[in-house]
Parts: C-alpha cells; structure tokens; sequence
C-alpha cells in the first residue's frame, strides 16, 4: 500500500474509532504515533531515534503555546459559573411576561433565552440542559406538543456556539490561523438571522396551528402588581411615567401611600422613575453610540494601537474606517429612518405606560440587564479593538462571578463545580489539539492531503460546486461526528483549497459554524436530544424528540443558501470594522 494510501487509511480509522467509542484526542494521537512511525522508520537507526517523536514534541509545543487559546478557559469559566449561578430563572419569567401576549409564548421566550444565554454562556450542553429544566415541564402543562417544545429547546441552545463569544470560533480560529475579532464580527448576523428564521418558523406554526400552542390561561399572564401601584395610579395618573414625574416635583400626596416596606419614599419614586425611562435611555443611548461611532470617532481613528494587539488577532485602532469623507449619504438617511421609527414607538409606547407595563419594565431590567450589559461590554471591547479577546474574556469571567454573586446564588460548592469542569473542558480542548496537530502532520508527510486535493482539483469544480461539496460533506459527517473533531480534523482538510477556488476562510468558516448545528440536531449523535431527554419527563421519547428538531435543519440549509447568495451578510460589519 502507498503512502497516501495509508494517509486515507487513517482517515478511516480515526472515524471509525470514534464511533466506538474511544477518546478522540489520545485516539487522534495513537493514530498520529503508529502511522508517523512507519513513515518516518528507518533501519538503519534505532527505534527510539524515530523522528515521530521529535514531531510529537514539537506539534505539543506549538499547540500549547498558541496564544488564540489562553481566552478559552476564561470564556468556559464565565459560563459555567452563569450556568452554575442559577442566573436564567428570573429572566424567563421577565421574558415570558413581555411576550404573554404573542401566540405560542412560552415557545417564544424559550428560544430568546436560549439565544440569550447561548451569547453568555456559549455552552451548548448546559444551555439545553438549564432550559429542559426550566421550560420544559411549563410547555406541557400547557398543552404544547412535544414536537413544538423539544425542538424549540434543542435548536435554541445550540446557538451558544455559533453567536459569539464561542469556544468553536476559537478553535477555528487557531486551526486556519485568522483573526477570532475578524471571526466574532462576521458570524454576529448569521447568527442572529438563524435565531430569527427559528423565531418565525415557531410563530407561523403557531399560527397556522392554535392547537399546537394554546393559550395559557389569565392567571399565568397576569402581571403581580404591588397594591401600592394601584394607590398611586388613583391619586395621580394612570400613565404611571407622567404621574411619577409629577410626584417627583410634587410629592406631598405620595406620602399617604403605604408600600411593602412602609410609607412611600422619595428614592423610591426615584428608582421607579428611572426605571421607566430605561427603554428611552437604552434606544437614545444605541443611537448616539452609533453617531459617535460613524461620525465623530473617525475623525479620531488615526491614533496607533496599543502595541501586541495584533498578535493575539485584536483590530489595531487604524483599522477601524477612517472616514476620511466622512459616512456615505445614504447613512444620513438611514440613520433618520431609524430615528423616526424608534421615536414614534416610543411615543407609542409611552403613552399607554400603565402599571403593568412599568412592572414588567423592572422585572426585565433587574434580570436582563445586568447580563445583557456584561455581554456588550465583553463582545463590545473585543469587536471595536480595546482589548485583545484573551484580556475580553477574563473581563467577562470576573464580570460573571460579580453577578452571580450580587443574585447570591454562588456558593462555594458551585464555583468548584464550575472550576473543575473549566479545567475538564480546557483539558479536553488542548488535547484535542495536540492530537490534531500530530495526526495531521503524520497524515500531510504521508501524502494524504495530496491525494485529497488532487482528487478535488482533477474535478474540475466550480467555486460554488466546490463549496456545495465541501458543505456537504461537512453536514453528512455531522450526523455521526461532533463538532470537534469536525474543526479538528476534516476542516484542515479543506482549508488548503480554499485559495485554489478563490474563497474567503472567514466566509467558508461562517458557513461551517450554521453547517454545524446540524451536527447537534442530527441523529444519531445529536447531543442536545440526549441533553433535553435526561431532564424531560418519562413520557417524551427520543423519537419526539428527533421529529421536533428535524425541521431546524432544513432551516439551517435555508440560512446557509442566504448567507452564499448574500454574502454580505457574513463580511460587511467584519470589513467596516476592520477594513
């Protein structure tokens, strides 16, 4: 048997060993040592002066000190220890209050929290986990089918690898050598556009199908209203906005109104107040962030960049647009679009700023913000070039135990759980890549990635019907495969064509992180299936639940076809960013 032959052998094997069950990455580095011993063998030495050993050594060395993967633990620990914190539960009730009145709510809010908490945690397993628990039971008490509920959970809680930060885009990253900055701006739509086709396949089968997703009844719709709201409602306004406003500068008839903790204060007024002015603040707030950032901070862009920042894959500052013309006309005119509409629903919503609303107003900022800001702020400062993403994610891992700690709900029995299976979960990742790293030099020496891509190019292949292939490969070894080894071993494979057919890595590696949620929601590995049967009631079956994710994947087909015909999609924010 030739060289390359023996390289497709141990392609083979390496799919055939894992399916048995055995560790991918001490299997990737058995392989990697067997085969490499061959290739490099020589009778004339001893056996342990084989160069496999020295490759081995080397390949070690250089996965550990690959700078793109010191941000992995400190992602990792900042969702497992919001995971741990038991952060979710007074969001979904906030959330689900916001949307009580749009069909198949409790579907609804399922899936923005899964999103959500996908964006914060980026842990697939624990995302789907967490809301199995959670919503679940709650979808079929109320009547939901178990089609509806399962797939809504399973498809949702994949998202956390896909939208960043994600632990996949950083393993891609290290694996085809781009920038993870450049990478977390480029699937930022993708993933919020899947999350919405999700959105509306969920609210068209409702609404094709009341029955599928009944109405819940009054009593878990209703909002809990203090009765010291009702109070100030009578004596001043029923747009509670206006009458706290009035009570701030005319407060003697508050004084009467007893609350919870006694007479009404000033600063409770106060807090109320703001706390209605926060979907004003935070529209007016996105905006002139938006003017600052295309109109005035170009004008300022030509400072240099803090030195190092590019060796960790972080935009220097002039990458940013200089806008040396300033933004192009049609901005102007977007922007006032955008202006218009957000002020004439504010009005709109302002003028019916009842108690209930200004309630679930509160519920929402006490449980959503202070998530939504830690976020931002990690996602904001990696994206606009302030810090690298390693100096991002410990922003974001002391930034998660703050939260957790100010909710209480860390103890110290939580925060090893969540240290330790950082460390499984880091451990895990940096043999993986030491066995990719070896397997994959034993398997280019051997001549097998010749052999592949001679076979592609004797094709004579297109641009598009080699990305249809290389696509669908990727689906097919979805279904028995997860995304590790995926990332780890096939998508090296195809990487070196990619300059051959003329195609972008960072929108071929777009389209594989959506291809990959497949790999999740596919039989008969689908991991999130066998995640949401461990915590679902008896009476769902793993055959309910694979039905209820199988329409998610021709949704994700349906995004990948959108994003190669609207490629912008994928590279505008990337290049505006960056140049």
């Amino acid at each position: 048997m030739s060289d390359p032959f023996l390289g497709l052998t141990m392609l083979m094997l390496i799919v055939v060993v894992i399916l048995m069950g055995f560790p991918t990455a001490f299997t990737l580095m058995g392989l990697g040592m067997v085969f490499g011993f061959y290739a490099f063998y020589n009778p004339a030495e001893h056996w342990i002066d084989n160069r496999v050993f020295d490759l081995m050594v080397q390949r070690t060395y250089g996965a550990m000190t690959n700078d793109v993967l010191i941000c992995i633990p400190l992602f990792v620990l900042m969702g497992y220890v919001m995971e741990r914190g038991a952060l979710v539960d007074k969001m979904f009730y906030s959330v689900q209050l916001s949307f009580r009145r749009v069909p198949a709510s409790l579907a609804v809010t399922t899936l923005i929290i899964c999103t959500f908490w996908g964006i914060a945690s980026g842990l697939v397993g624990a995302v789907v986990v967490l809301m199995g628990v959670i919503a679940m039971n709650p979808m079929l008490r109320a009547g939901y089918d178990v089609k509806l509920a399962s797939g809504v959970i399973t498809a949702g809680g994949t998202l956390g690898i896909l939208i960043p930060p994600s632990v996949m885009i950083i393993v891609y990253a290290a694996v085809a050598g781009q920038s993870v900055v450049k990478l977390y701006a480029a699937t930022m739509f993708p993933g919020f556009f899947l999350a919405l086709l999700y959105l509306a396949y969920v609210l068209g089968w409702a609404a094709l199908n009341p029955k599928i997703a009944p109405a819940l009844p009054e009593e878990e719709t209703r909002v809990p209203v203090p009765a010291w709201m009702r109070r100030f409602e009578a004596l001043y306004s029923r747009n509670m906005l206006v009458g706290l406003l009035a009570a701030l500068f005319s407060p003697r008839r508050a004084w009467a109104i007893e609350t919870e903790e006694g007479p009404l204060t000033y600063w409770k007024l106060l807090k109320n107040a703001a706390a209605a002015l926060v979907p004003f603040l935070l529209t007016s707030g996105t905006l002139a962030l938006v003017w600052w950032y295309v109109v005035i901070h170009p004008e300022g862009a030509e400072a240099e960049a803090p030195e190092g920042l590019e060796e960790l894959g972080a935009p220097s500052a002039d990458a940013a647009p200089t806008g040396a013309d300033g933004p192009a006309t049609g901005f102007y005119l977007w922007f006032g679009l955008a202006a218009a509409v957000a002020l004439i629903l504010l009005v709109r919503y302002y003028r019916k700023m009842t108690a209930e609303r200004l309630q679930v107003v509160k519920l929402l900022t006490s449980s959503v913000m202070p998530l939504a800001i830690l976020t931002i702020v990690v996602l904001g400062v990696i994206l606009f070039g302030i810090t690298t993403a390693t100096e991002s994610a410990a922003v974001g891992a002391a930034g998660a135990f703050l939260l957790a700690l100010q909710a209480g709900t860390l103890n110290w029995k939580r925060t090893k759980e969540a240290v330790f299976l950082t460390a499984k979960t880091t451990a895990m990742v940096c043999w993986l890549f030491v066995g990719s790293a070896l397997f994959s030099a034993v398997f280019a020496i051997l001549g097998g990635q010749a052999l592949v891509e001679e076979w592609v190019l004797a094709l004579d292949l297109t641009p598009l019907q080699f990305m249809i292939l290389s696509q669908a490969i990727i689906f097919i070894l979805g279904w028995p495969l997860e995304w590790t080894e995926i990332i780890i071993i096939f998508v090296p494979i195809f990487l070196p064509m990619l300059r051959h057919f003329d195609i972008d890595p960072i929108v071929w590696g777009v389209l594989v992180f959506v291809n990959l949620q497949a790999a999740f929601l596919s039989p008969p590995v689908a991991m999130s299936a066998y995640y949401l049967k461990g915590v679902s009631p008896p009476h769902v079956t793993l055959r309910q639940i694979f039905a209820g994710m199988m329409p998610y994947m021709l949704i994700v087909i349906l995004c990948m076809i959108i994003m190669y015909i609207w490629p912008g999609m994928t590279l505008w924010l990337p290049n505006y960013l960056y140049g």
